[in-house]
């Protein structure tokens, strides 16, 4: 029997999901952690894992660069802008 579409054998592989688009972020629609730049429906599970529920809640951590800038007012930026910064600062990741 052949594995699902999407799925590898011997591997969990999810089918792709759509991509996080920063443009299509909205300051006047921060409701969800889904409505930030870079965060989709996995990352939003993975930070209410932690305990974020909410936008504003992240205002203060440190360790998403891209969420943090975003909400302090800088346009938003695919996650990949921030690899050089976070590197240099995180060295230990």
């Amino acid at each position: 029997m052949a594995p699902p579409s999407g799925f590898a054998i011997g591997s969990i592989t999810p089918p792709a999901l759509p991509p996080v688009n920063p443009r299509r972020c909205s300051r006047q629609q921060l409701e969800q952690l889904t409505d930030l730049p870079n965060v989709g429906p996995a990352m939003a599970a993975a930070l209410q894992s932690l305990g974020y529920q909410t936008p504003a809640e992240l205002g203060g951590c440190d360790a998403f660069l891209s969420i943090q800038r975003f909400l302090a007012g800088e346009a938003p930026q695919p996650w990949w802008a921030y690899t050089q910064e976070r590197r240099r600062r995180y060295p230990q990741l």
